[in-house]
């Protein structure tokens, strides 16, 4: 049956009004979820959460739904990150918690690889980055410490329905480019506020080429254009690898119905070079042929953005055979330990070793300021998800952004590079 004009809903409004126990939600209610899961690592959670609800008196209203992953503040360096950890550590077996990953890797990647996302589900996150859930078709974002308390004591949330902007994707991209540059280049075209506290929904036949660790990159950065939520429709390619990662489900009708979008903004994949943004915000992005030739000290390969499986094949197949500029510092720090598994298995980690990479721990590391630490004064090429000032631990870093293509291609050459001349 068709849906009726008047009772037509974004993907937004339908997993909203889901949560909510409702048929249908409108743009601007403010309506109160059921919240399927909770996520939270070291940093964000324990060492916040546990005086909070020991001086309510108050327990968590539902351990199954509660996932911690320590990946911030590990292997830990010193003496408050030690204290950090243990507090996280205590508290889990305290409380009992049955999900936690500990040193495994970052919590976005590792949520999704250990079955705990479905289309459907309504999450939130002790994590700016919260929105990847969205590339499984679940309603995730990001919240703080009080308000997380608030879902550890009642397991609901409040949440006002956002409106949806459509960002549609023609084409396919090219070799040497990845989701990591289409997003630089909506970053760069609607700034940071562009969407704010809006769902942001990535459509059209680019999209459904990626593959989901390219569509997780896609929803993860969502947060850097601003919005709540960044979502994708599930379809083929989301139902096998949930059930490859332990998550099979029926597939359900979660996706937008036609003219719930407040705007539509069209992309043409095929057209689009390599991105760098340059110093010192992702919003300062420009194809990389403006800024090849600018020279480089470190070369960072990391992140949820920059470090999953896909990411590191695709820094392989720029430096097989090769080897990185003298002087020139690549760090490597895989996604999760799943990923690097694989990654070893295939050969991929033997090519980055080879080309003179050396491998970080499965953790947040540099992206966060810690661990793998960046030079003071140094100019980095990092394929993280912010280039503030001081995001990566030293204040007088200049960092670049791009996707592993262009970081690998920049390792080899010294200097900021257009990864499709070394692959053509």
């Amino acid at each position: 049956m068709t849906t009726s004009l008047s009772k037509a809903q974004s993907l937004a409004q339908k997993l909203i009004a889901s949560a909510a126990g409702r048929s249908s939600v409108m743009p601007g209610e403010i309506v109160s979820c059921k919240v399927d899961l909770a996520m939270f690592h070291d940093s964000s959670g324990p060492r916040r959460l546990k005086p909070m609800l020991e001086e309510l008196g108050a327990t968590i209203w539902d351990r199954s739904k509660v996932v911690l992953v320590i990946d911030h503040y590990v292997p830990a360096q010193d003496d408050d990150s030690r204290r950090i950890v243990q507090v996280a550590r205590e508290w889990a077996r305290e409380q009992r918690l049955p999900h936690v990953y500990d040193s495994v890797g970052i919590c976005h990647v590792v949520v999704p690889q250990h079955g705990h996302l479905r289309p459907g589900m309504f999450c939130v996150g002790g994590d700016s980055h919260s929105p990847t859930g969205g590339a499984f078709g679940a309603y995730m974002f990001g919240i703080g410490s009080t308000d997380m308390l608030g879902v550890m004591v009642n397991g609901e949330l409040w949440v006002r329905v956002p409106e949806t902007i459509r960002m549609e994707w023609h084409g396919r991209l090219a070799p040497g480019v990845m989701a990591k540059d289409m997003m630089l280049h909506m970053i760069g075209r609607f700034g940071m506020n562009g969407s704010q506290y809006q769902a942001v929904e990535f459509t059209g036949s680019a999209v459904r080429a990626l593959p989901m660790q390219e569509r997780m990159t896609l929803s993860n950065m969502s947060a850097e254009l601003g919005a709540q939520v960044g979502l994708i429709s599930p379809d083929e390619t989301t139902y096998a690898w949930l059930a490859e990662h332990g998550a099979e489900c029926a597939p359900g009708d979660w996706h937008s119905d036609a003219g719930t979008a407040i705007a539509t903004h069209v992309f043409d994949a095929d057209t689009l070079e390599p991105q760098v943004a340059a110093p010192h915000s992702p919003t300062h992005t420009d194809g990389v042929s403006r800024h090849v030739g600018a020279p480089i000290d470190v070369a960072y390969i990391g992140a949820c953005t920059g470090a999953k499986l896909e990411d590191l094949r695709a820094a392989a197949a720029v430096l097989r055979g090769r080897r990185i500029a003298p002087g020139v510092r690549l760090s490597v720090a895989p996604a999760s330990a799943h990923d690097q598994a694989i990654a070893e298995r295939e050969g991929v980690m033997s090519v980055l070793r080879d080309a003179g990479a050396e491998v970080l721990p499965t953790a947040c590391g540099a992206c966060a300021g810690y661990g793998g630490s960046i030079p003071d004064g140094a100019t980095v090429i990092s394929t993280t998800a912010r280039n503030f000032r001081g995001r990566m631990g030293s204040a007088t870093a200049s960092v670049y952004l791009g996707s592993p293509y262009t970081v690998a291609a920049s390792a080899l050459a010294g200097q900021i590079s257009d990864p499709r001349e070394v692959m053509a």
